[in-house]
């Protein structure tokens, strides 16, 4: 069958294209570029606990020491601290430049056979047939490009969409920063800070909110919030705002610094009306634009390509399983459309200027809260999404319980006993394919799994797991938020929980399983039955 096309090669493109050959799925990165990316210190992403684990897992790469792991959060509103934040070394949000990000992602793929990267490769056209596509690129390698099926990574301007006559409404220029990175020692140590009305602020707005966070080797980015309109950022100008921020922190006296990399960054809000037509597919900048109040757009997109990489590996491998690969459109648009309307509601109410702010007139304390959410990844700003109407979503089964993650969210991170009897944490297992069962297991930890692999429900729960349609990995935990003795989850191969058991239910698994395939969705099906034939539901 022929390869999956990815037109694009930054981090959403790099990340698909890598985990879609952890599935064993041969993919073409279609580079505009030369094959490398520029280094751009004030270029940088925020990724939140979950995206940075799947960047460490496709990559192999430590980015905790390419990058630096906030120690805390700090907002200050003039010279009152409003709100700190501790993070230990899990929960923290991971700051790293995106050229380092990217060259991770390429050192990876450069030992990867299963991907070919094309440099200086420029789509220009592309056609789309029942069984697969074909793309024409121009440049020094200018051919064309045949694939079972294509994905537009290609940021803002994407040509894959403009191809597919896709509108891309949404609103321009909703915030612009001027950004520095710099070099120097700063009162505090791997905190970010948020600053809001800080009291040596010049004239007019234009200094009326700083952020600062850290990078490594004694590195910052600085972001200052420009009033709407055009004003023409000056380096003069830049400077000033350097020496007065960092004079202001130190108590006024400006401390030595190295100045490496300046720019503006525009924030839009954009969203694709269709993220899907037929085999062709967008993901990232090219579906979506956000990133005011502290969001973060890039970590979207690597939910986009985490999403999509499993259920195209489906379908390459097994055939066409349209309800699936639909699904991708229905539930990361959904997610990406509410970060929208949030973010847009609570504009006004932050930045002035009426709107919501006649109704909701808030406080310090409320619009610190609502900043917060979207730099610290909570809330309808910036928490993952769940989704709990994803058309996967198995509805009601006999067996369901519930536990601390609600159906359609992100598991939590417990360790677990795989199949080898190895300790490893749950997310490690994520990215390959195979749907997971999670069985707890209270007091299985402290004894080797040749002991208790044989026993108990362990027989029956491993004969429904092979029994069910799709390849599943059976793990014991010893304990999980929430969860009963004897409780079975059963989780996407992105790390989303479908259902929760009581006990061992070979019909509702095998439903819950179908469903997640984009089949039928009604637990004791004719399928179902068979599979959980002889064995029974057995609960704790």
């Amino acid at each position: 069958m022929d390869p999956v096309i990815v037109v694009g090669a930054g981090p959403v493109g790099l990340t698909l294209a890598l985990a879609l050959a952890r599935q064993e799925v041969p993919c073409v990165v279609l580079d505009e570029g030369p094959g490398k990316d520029e280094p751009r210190p004030a270029r940088t992403v925020v990724l939140r606990e979950d995206t940075a684990a799947l960047m460490e897992r496709l990559t192999g790469a430590p980015l905790a020491q390419l990058g630096a792991r906030w120690a805390g959060w700090r907002s200050m509103r003039r010279r009152q601290v409003m709100r700190e934040v501790a993070f230990d070394d899990h929960s923290a949000p991971l700051h790293i430049a995106q050229h380092v990000l990217t060259g991770a992602l390429r050192a990876a793929l450069a030992g990867e056979p299963l991907v070919e990267i094309a440099a200086d490769s420029r789509l220009d056209s592309l056609e789309q047939e029942p069984s697969g596509v074909t793309a024409h690129t121009r440049g020094p390698k200018g051919t064309w490009w045949r694939g079972s099926y294509l994905v537009g990574c290609d940021g803002p301007r994407s040509t894959v969409r403009k191809l597919q006559d896709i509108r891309f409404p949404g609103r321009t220029a909703v915030e612009r920063h001027a950004v520095a990175a710099l070099r120097t020692e700063l009162p505090w140590e791997d905190e970010a800070l948020l600053h809001r009305l800080p009291p040596w602020r010049t004239s007019g707005p234009s200094a009326g909110e700083v952020t600062a966070r850290p990078l490594p080797d004694g590195v910052w980015r600085l972001d200052w919030l420009l009033p709407p309109g055009k004003e023409l950022v000056t380096p003069e100008l830049l400077l000033a705002r350097v020496r007065e921020t960092l004079g202001g922190w130190s108590g006024g006296t400006t401390p030595p610094y190295e100045l490496l990399d300046t720019g503006v960054h525009t924030v839009h809000h954009r969203l694709a009306r269709r993220w899907r037509a037929d085999r062709v597919f967008l993901a990232g900048d090219a579906a979506h634009l956000l990133g005011s109040l502290g969001t973060h757009g890039l970590d979207e997109g690597l939910r986009d390509a985490d999403n999509l990489a499993w259920k195209l590996a489906l379908a390459w491998h097994h055939g066409p399983h349209e309800a699936l690969l639909d699904s991708y459109q229905t539930e990361r648009r959904a997610i990406v459309a509410a970060r929208l309307r949030a973010a847009d509601q609570a504009l006004p109410i932050l930045r002035g200027g009426g709107g919501l702010r006649s109704y909701v007139p808030g406080s310090a304390r409320g619009h610190d809260a609502l900043l917060a959410d979207g730099h610290l990844g909570q809330g309808a700003l910036g928490a993952p999404g769940a989704y709990a109407d994803s058309p996967l979503a198995p509805g009601r089964l006999e067996g369901e319980v519930p536990v601390e993650t609600p159906p359609g969210a992100p598991v939590t991170d417990v360790r677990v006993t795989a199949e080898d009897g190895t300790f490893v944490r749950l997310r490690d297992r994520l990215g390959r394919g195979s749907l997971l069962v999670v069985l707890i297991a209270p007091g299985t930890g402290v004894w080797e799994r040749r002991h208790w692999v044989s026993a108990g429900i362990m027989p029956r729960l491993a004969a429904a797991v092979a029994a069910l349609p799709h390849p599943a990995e059976l793990l014991v935990a010893e304990s999980y938020p929430g969860a009963a003795a004897h409780s079975v989850l059963l989780v996407r191969p992105d790390g989303h929980l479908v259902t929760a058991l009581s006990g061992v239910r070979p019909a509702d698994l095998y439903a819950a399983a179908e469903a997640v395939l984009g089949g039928p969705a009604t637990a004791g099906t004719e399928a179902g039955a068979e599979a959980g034939a002889g064995a029974g539901a057995v609960s704790g």
